[in-house]
């Protein structure tokens, strides 16, 4: 890796924002073992941290060849201070383009993410939770997974999203036909659809913007 790709020099030069999750990740790794090196344990961390929504313990830390103990309490440190800084909560959706900024980490995945967000009455965001991991263009949802947790939080509303990595945001027929299954199955529910956010690096498509809710 040429030394300006590196993740540290990187961050310096053009700013945090400017890496991927893997990359954060692996600054704060800071170093792997010689059969897994730091950039292959911060994508398997990360495949984890995204499985559990951030919910890990360090004993399933240090399963990741390479993790020790000290490392694996510095990462869940560094997360349970973000979410007290930084807690999503405090975000409200107003437009749909208002989900962009908590799910945009997820648009440079390879496989698409689909994504469910939790909302109180007042439609402000209650959680975020990754519901599947699909294929490089196809991702499986079942309604059921979706509303798991919302009921949990005792949601009103509910928003979705996935990312494309193709980078094309017009939704699929797969695509079409699961917003009208959720939409049906919130109905049941008393739990609202508001939403389904088609998103990519440079773009989005908005299923209520376009009038398909």
């Amino acid at each position: 890796m040429r030394k300006e790709e590196r993740p540290r020099e990187k961050l310096l030069s053009l700013g945090a924002s400017s890496l991927s999750d893997v990359e954060l990740l692996a600054i704060i790794v800071g170093s792997g073992i010689r059969d897994n090196n730091v950039n292959a344990i911060a994508g398997e961390l990360l495949a984890l941290l995204d499985r559990l929504n951030g919910q890990v313990k360090p004993e399933e830390l240090v399963g990741i060849r390479g993790m020790g103990v000290v490392k694996a309490v510095q990462i869940i440190a560094a997360l349970e201070f973000a979410r007290r800084r930084f807690n999503p909560g405090t975000t409200k959706i107003i437009y749909p383009a208002d989900i962009l900024p908590i799910v945009a980490h997820y648009a440079d995945r390879k496989q698409e993410h689909f994504l469910a967000v939790s909302l109180n009455g007042a439609h402000e965001v209650i959680a975020l939770r990754v519901v599947s991991v699909g294929l490089v263009n196809r991702t499986i949802v079942h309604p059921r997974e979706v509303y798991a947790d919302p009921i949990t939080d005792r949601a009103a509303a509910i928003l979705v999203a996935h990312n494309h990595p193709s980078g094309n945001v017009v939704p699929s027929e797969e695509d079409i036909e699961i917003t009208a299954r959720l939409k049906e199955v919130g109905e049941l529910l008393g739990i609202d659809l508001l939403d389904h956010v088609v998103f990519s690096f440079k773009d989005y498509y908005s299923f209520l913007e376009h009038g398909k809710l």
